[in-house]
């Protein structure tokens, strides 16, 4: 055996080390992000199955349509969010921040299936969870420049924070 065939190695072996560790870091993010996909299929298929049983242009069908395009209006900025605050703060309040987004957008879609009046909680509820992730972002964000020029870290302590006020936004 020579010394490149074990520096090599050791390279490999480096490489899938930090890959466990980087997908470690994200594992909860991907998740919540799957589900979502998952979601969004669903409503795509909601559209589609009401656009086949009635014409396209009756008033049930019009609900649908623009419950799913309300959602997908808004899905980027989730997706920016989520990664962000999950990125630069904490995965796991920010994949529970996610979750409970997701409850709220599907409890807005069902709302707007019947009345679009219904819709409004759970709209409500989304905006409300999409403040807390840009939240986490610019805690996050601003932890990051504390440690880059002066040296501090709260990131700790945030955490905490965020780990305990993910759960206050179970509270309507």
């Amino acid at each position: 055996i020579s010394i490149n065939q074990i520096e090599e190695t050791n390279r490999l072996c480096n490489r899938k080390f930090m890959l466990s560790v980087v997908v470690e870091h994200i594992f909860l993010l991907v998740l919540v992000t799957l589900i979502s996909v998952l979601q969004n299929a669903f409503f795509a298929t909601k559209v589609e199955r009401e656009g086949k049983e009635h014409h396209a242009n009756t008033s049930a069908f019009e609900r649908v349509s623009c419950a799913n395009r309300n959602c997908m209006d808004s899905y980027p900025t989730f997706l920016a969010v989520l990664w962000c605050a999950g990125l630069c703060l904490n995965q796991a309040p920010a994949a529970f921040a996610g979750l409970v987004y997701l409850v709220a957008r599907q409890k807005y879609f069902v709302g707007y299936m019947g009345q679009t009046s219904q819709s409004t909680p759970g709209y409500m509820f989304g905006k409300r969870v999409l403040s807390f992730l840009f939240l986490m972002c610019i805690v996050g964000i601003f932890n990051l420049l504390l440690v880059r020029y002066f040296g501090n870290d709260f990131k700790d302590t945030v955490e905490t924070i965020t780990t305990a006020a993910s759960v206050l936004l179970l509270i309507p």
